[in-house]
């Protein structure tokens, strides 16, 4: 099975550049961005300041405290490593600015990597992670990905401009099928440009593909410059599956990133994600994710 699909890959990927040299299109160097890194040095309310900080106790102590109060610790209750991988995600178009506030103070408390939200929202949110190792993310082209290139081109100007750190943008689905390589190829390019020098993530929503298509895709996302590929938008007719995401982890080798996102509301079902080649997890269950809770129903 490995060996019949890597022998589908180079095929796919040699169809897909000899396409695209034939519209006299040259592709970019692809980049390695290797997996998100994150600040360790922030404060999880871990309830060991006497330990951590004894001058700082002592000296609370000398102005006239009698008693110290510590947190129980956050970190004793959640999958920490797990935590640093998840994009914490609201892309509800109903989003409140009290449910977007919500999301960035649980992203901070949890120590989850990025907040996910619509490309409006990221001013307000950019403010409230301000001085936060989470980083905001915007979503582009979203949730269709039918937009024309200068459009999301300009959407993630704009969403950087306004404080994003991380774009997630839609794939142009009907031009990908309709193995219009060079529309797609253009389209993501537009995006690598915009997005400089942030990441870039190329959803490609493979519910609605076909093997072929999923792997055309991944070598378009690489050949033009993407940083990651993602499986869903969680919108679409499925979210992420093993077989998606270890079938992209195959063709992109080291040299992207692979991001599950859709459907996936456990820690069980991050846990098998990152077994397959996830390097991320987008998720709105993310408490429920690192803590091991039941979660509540949703889109994404």
């Amino acid at each position: 099975m490995t060996d019949k699909i890597d022998e589908l890959v180079e095929i796919i990927a040699k169809r897909v550049t000899e396409r695209l040299s034939s519209m006299g299109v040259t592709p970019q160097a692809a980049h390695s961005s290797g997996t998100c890194t994150l600040s360790k040095e922030s404060c999880t309310n871990c309830g060991l300041c006497v330990v951590k900080k004894r001058d700082a106790v002592n000296n609370i102590v000398d102005l006239g405290a009698a008693r110290i109060g510590a947190n129980s610790g956050i970190n004793s209750q959640i999958d920490t490593k797990l935590a640093h991988m998840i994009d914490h995600t609201l892309l509800k178009p109903e989003a409140t600015k009290e449910d977007l506030t919500k999301v960035c103070e649980e992203a901070k408390q949890y120590n989850f990597a990025t907040v996910c939200v619509n490309s409006s929202n990221i001013p307000f949110v950019a403010k409230l992670l301000k001085g936060s190792p989470v980083k905001p993310i915007a979503v582009v082209g979203f949730p269709l990905g039918a937009a024309s290139a200068q459009s999301k081109a300009f959407e993630t100007k704009e969403a950087i401009r306004a404080g994003a750190q991380e774009i997630d943008m839609v794939i142009n689905i009907g031009a990908l099928k309709s193995k219009d390589y060079k529309t797609v190829y253009k389209d993501i390019v537009e995006v690598v440009e915009a997005s400089k020098p942030y990441p870039l993530k190329v959803i490609i929503e493979a519910s609605n593909l076909t093997d072929d298509e999923k792997i055309a895709a991944c070598v378009l996302s690489k050949t033009a410059g993407a940083d990651f590929v993602k499986t869903s938008t969680g919108f679409g007719a499925g979210g992420a599956t093993i077989e998606d995401v270890a079938l992209m982890r195959r063709i992109v080798g080291d040299d992207m990133s692979v991001k599950a996102s859709g459907g996936i509301r456990t820690k069980e079902d991050a846990e098998a994600m990152v077994k397959a080649g996830a390097d991320r997890i987008g998720a709105s269950a993310s408490i429920a994710i690192v803590t091991g809770k039941k979660a509540k129903a949703g889109n994404y």
